[in-house]
C-alpha cells in the first residue's frame, strides 16, 4: 500500500453503451468510487476521476443487430443515456469519455504498437469458431454453448456468467452461433497473444506477497484461483468489423480485443482530462508517488487483476494499480440482475419516478452494498431505509435543531454557557467521528463509514431527547443555549461528513445552516475536529426544509409491479408450447362428448386451495364438477361463465366430492388458467366437434 501518495488515479469501470446504467452497476463500482473521490477530495487531495463508455466489443455488435441500426448508433445513444443519468445522480466524474474518440484510437493503437516493436506479442495462427452460414469468425459474445468448469449451457465465448470463469470461445462444449443458430466449424486465423504465462512470477509475487493484506479476500481468492490453474497466452485481437483496426501490417480484418482496448481508455480518458485543464497527464499514470485504484464488479476482476497489469509491465512505463477494490454482485427481489431480460431498476427511468431523491437510493445501495458477498436489493427495503433511517433518524435530527434555533434566537447561532460533562463528552464522541469514518473509507469499507455517519446523527438526536430544551426553555434559557449550539455543531458535522456519502443533502444542509467553509477551513476542522470553528455563535442560519420526505406505500407497489409487469413479459417471451402427444385415431376422439355449458353455482372446496366446487348446466343436465382453478379465479367471479365440458368422464371422488366431468381450460403466457369457451349465443348442450 502506498504511504502518504501526491496524487489520486480513481477509475470507475468503462460501461458497455449497449443498454443503460442499473442498480447493480451503481452499488458494484460507481457509488463506491465517487464516494472514495469525494472523500479525497474533501481532505483536498489531487484526484483525477476518470471514466467513459466502452464502445467497443461483440455486444455493441449484438445490440445493433438486434435494433437493426449501426453500432454508431447504437454507442450514441446509449453513451447520451449514460452521461445524462451520471450526471443528474451527482457522480463527479473528473472526465468522462468514450472509446470511440480519437485521442483513445491513438493512445489504443500507441500502446499495442510499442508491445508489438517490443516483441511482446506471440503471433500464431490458430482454429477459431467460424459460422458458415454468415460468413465470419465468432468472437467471444457471437457464440454460446456449455461452460467446460460449471456446466451452464448458457455461457459465452469470453465469459460464463454463472461461475465467472472466463474463456476462450473454443472451450465451449456443444457451441452455437448466436447469429443464425448453427454449429459452427474450425477455421484458421492469425492473431497476436499476450503470453500472460511469462508473467506469472511477477503476478503472484505483486499480488500474493504484496497485497495479501490489503486487498480484499474475494479479489486474491479469485486471483489465486486463476493464478493457480496457470496462466496461458492471451488473444489481444479479434475478427471483427468493428473495433480499433490492429495497427500493423497484415492485419486486415482484425481489431483489438475490447478487453485489451477498454483499460487503455483510463490512459485516454486521463489525457482528454489533463488537455482540457492544462496538465500533465503523466504523472498520474507514470509517477511513483501516484495512488492508482481501480474500481469494477467481480466479473472484471481478473481483467483488472491479471491482464491489465501484465500489459502495464509489458509496456513498462506505467504504474501498477494500489487496490482493486472489487465489490460482488448486487440481485433484484431475489434474482439476478438482467440487462437482456429486463430485470433491472434502470437509473434513467429511477430519477424519472424519484427526481429529488438520488441520496436515497446512495444511502440504500451503500447501506446494503455486496462489499464481500452478493446482496438483493429490494424495494420494500428501499422504503424502509429511508423512513426508518434518514427520515426518522437524520432528517428528524436536522429538523429539531433548524425550528428551534430559529423558534428560540430567531435563526442565530447562540453564544455557549459553560458545558457541562455531559456536553463535553458529547462534543468529544463528536469530534471522534471523522477519524473513524475516514479509517473506514480508507479500507474501503463504506457500508461500515456509512453507519459511523448514520451513528453522528443518533448521537444527536440522543442528545436532544436527553437534555429536552424544550422543556428547560423557560427555567433555563441560559442552559439551552449551550444546548442548542452543542446541536448546532453535530448537525454541522452531518453536514462536512455526509458530502462523499449524500452530496446532494449535504449541500442543502450547508445551505439551510449558512455553513459555505473554505476548502482549507474544512481541511482544518476534518484534521484537529474542532467544528465551533466552522459554525461560529451569531451566524444567522436558513429556515428549516425537509431533508428527507416520507416514500408511502404506493410508490413503492408501483415500482414492485413494473417488476412483475417484466416477469409476466419474460414470460411470455420465454414460453414454448409443449410438444404434441402421441398420436390418436379418429374413433379415439369420437369417444370424447364435448358440450357446451354454464356455471350457475360456485363455492370453494373446505381446505382446499386449488379447487372450487362447480354446479354446470350442461343442456342435458346439472352436475357436479371439481375444477383445479381456484388460483387463478374467484367462485362469485365465474357464476355464468359460459364454459366447455367433457361430460363423458369417468366420474372421480375429489375429497369426498364427486366430480361428474372436465372443464376445458387453458393457461396464458403468464401461467394463468384461462376459459376455453363457446360463443355465448350458443345454447347448452350442443356439441362440439
Amino acid at each position: 500500500m502506498l504511504q502518504n501518495p501526491k496524487r489520486y488515479t480513481i477509475t470507475a469501470a468503462l460501461p458497455y453503451t449497449n443498454g443503460p446504467i442499473h442498480i447493480g452497476h451503481l452499488a458494484g463500482v460507481y457509488v463506491p468510487s465517487d464516494i472514495y473521490s469525494r472523500y479525497l477530495r474533501l481532505l483536498g487531495k489531487d484526484v483525477a476521476f476518470i471514466c467513459g463508455s466502452d464502445e467497443h466489443g461483440v455486444a455493441i455488435s449484438m445490440k445493433a443487430k438486434k435494433e437493426g441500426i449501426t453500432p454508431q448508433e447504437v454507442i450514441d445513444k446509449y453513451d447520451g443515456i449514460i452521461r445524462k443519468s451520471f450526471l443528474d445522480f451527482g457522480i463527479s466524474f473528473d472526465n468522462y469519455s468514450r472509446t470511440s474518440s480519437q485521442i483513445h484510437h491513438d493512445t489504443a493503437s500507441e500502446f499495442f504498437r510499442k508491445l508489438y516493436n517490443d516483441g511482446k506479442f506471440i503471433e500464431e495462427v490458430t482454429e477459431q469458431l467460424y459460422d458458415a452460414k454468415a460468413n465470419q469468425f465468432l468472437a467471444d459474445r457471437f457464440v454460446v454453448g456449455t461452460c467446460p468448469k460449471c456446466g451452464n449451457e448458457e455461457a459465452y465465448g469470453d465469459q460464463c456468467e454463472r461461475c465467472g470463469s472466463t474463456l476462450n470461445a473454443t472451450d465451449l462444449i456443444n457451441p452455437k452461433s448466436t447469429i443464425t443458430g448453427d454449429t459452427p466449424v474450425l477455421k484458421s486465423t492469425k492473431h497476436w497473444f499476450l503470453p500472460l504465462d511469462q508473467y506469472d512470477a511477477f503476478l503472484k509475487e505483486w499480488i500474493l506477497k504484496d497485497h495479501a493484506k490489503d486487498w480484499k479476500t474475494n479479489v486474491l481468492g479469485q486471483v489465486k484461483s486463476w493464478l493457480d490453474d496457470g496462466l496461458k497466452p492471451r488473444a489481444v485481437t479479434r475478427d471483427l468489423d468493428w473495433g480499433i483496426p490492429v495497427p500493423v501490417e497484415g492485419a486486415v480484418g482484425k481489431v483489438l480485443y475490447v478487453w485489451f482496448d477498454a483499460p487503455i481508455g483510463y490512459i485516454s480518458s486521463t489525457k482528454e482530462w489533463a488537455k482540457r485543464e492544462g496538465k500533465d497527464w503523466e504523472p498520474y499514470w507514470k509517477s511513483a508517488d501516484t495512488k492508482l485504484v481501480h474500481f469494477i464488479g467481480k466479473d472484471n476482476i481478473v481483467f483488472h487483476c491479471v491482464i491489465f497489469p501484465a500489459m502495464l509491465k509489458a509496456e513498462g512505463s506505467y504504474i501498477l494499480p494500489d487496490n482493486v477494490p472489487a465489490n460482488e454482485f448486487l440481485n433484484l427481489e431475489g434474482n439476478k440482475l438482467s440487462t437482456s431480460k429486463n430485470w433491472a431498476v434502470w437509473l434513467h427511468e429511477y430519477l424519472e419516478d424519484f427526481p429529488d431523491k438520488q441520496d436515497v437510493l446512495r444511502y440504500a445501495l451503500t447501506s446494503n452494498a455486496p462489499e464481500t458477498k452478493d446482496n438483493d436489493f429490494t424495494w420494500k427495503d428501499f422504503q424502509a431505509r429511508n423512513n426508518n433511517e434518514l427520515v426518522a433518524v437524520f432528517g428528524n435530527f436536522i429538523n429539531r435543531v433548524v425550528v428551534l434555533t430559529n423558534k428560540y434566537y430567531d435563526g442565530l447561532v447562540p453564544e455557549p454557557e459553560a458545558f457541562s460533562e455531559v456536553d463535553v463528552q458529547t462534543l468529544s464522541e463528536m469530534h471522534a467521528y471523522p477519524a473513524v469514518i475516514s479509517s473506514s473509507v480508507e479500507r474501503y469499507r463504506f457500508r461500515e463509514a456509512l453507519v459511523e455517519l448514520m451513528n453522528l446523527a443518533r448521537l444527536g438526536n440522543k442528545y436532544l431527547a436527553d437534555e429536552e430544551p424544550w422543556k428547560l426553555i423557560k427555567e433555563n434559557p441560559e442552559r439551552v443555549k449551550t444546548q442548542m449550539y452543542i446541536a448546532l455543531q453535530i448537525a454541522t458535522a452531518l453536514a462536512i461528513l455526509s458530502e462523499p456519502f449524500l452530496p446532494f443533502t449535504s449541500a442543502k444542509l450547508k445551505k439551510m445552516l449558512n455553513v459555505h467553509p473554505s476548502p482549507e477551513a474544512v481541511i482544518d476542522w476534518l484534521e484537529v475536529s474542532k467544528a465551533e470553528q466552522i459554525l461560529a455563535p451569531g451566524t444567522k442560519i436558513g429556515v428549516a426544509e425537509l431533508l428527507f420526505a416520507k416514500i408511502e406505500d404506493e410508490e413503492i407497489q408501483r415500482q414492485i409491479d413494473k417488476l412483475e409487469a417484466t416477469k409476466t413479459a419474460n414470460k411470455a417471451e420465454n414460453k414454448k408450447a409443449e410438444p404434441q402427444k402421441d398420436l390418436i385415431q379418429f374413433e379415439d376422439f369420437a369417444k370424447m362428448d364435448l358440450r357446451t355449458g354454464t356455471i350457475i353455482e360456485a363455492e370453494k372446496m373446505p381446505k382446499a386451495n386449488k379447487l372450487l366446487v362447480l354446479k354446470v348446466d350442461t343442456g342435458i343436465d346439472i352436475r357436479t364438477i371439481v375444477s383445479g382453478i381456484a388460483e387463478s379465479f374467484s367462485p362469485e367471479g365465474i357464476i355464468g361463465q359460459k364454459v366447455t365440458v367433457l361430460v363423458n368422464l369417468a366420474p372421480r371422488n375429489l375429497r369426498g366430492v364427486e366430480s361428474q366431468g372436465m372443464i376445458l381450460m387453458a393457461a396464458n403466457a403468464a401461467g394463468k388458467l384461462v376459459f376455453v369457451n363457446p360463443d355465448a349465443e350458443v345454447p347448452n348442450g350442443e356439441t362440439i366437434n
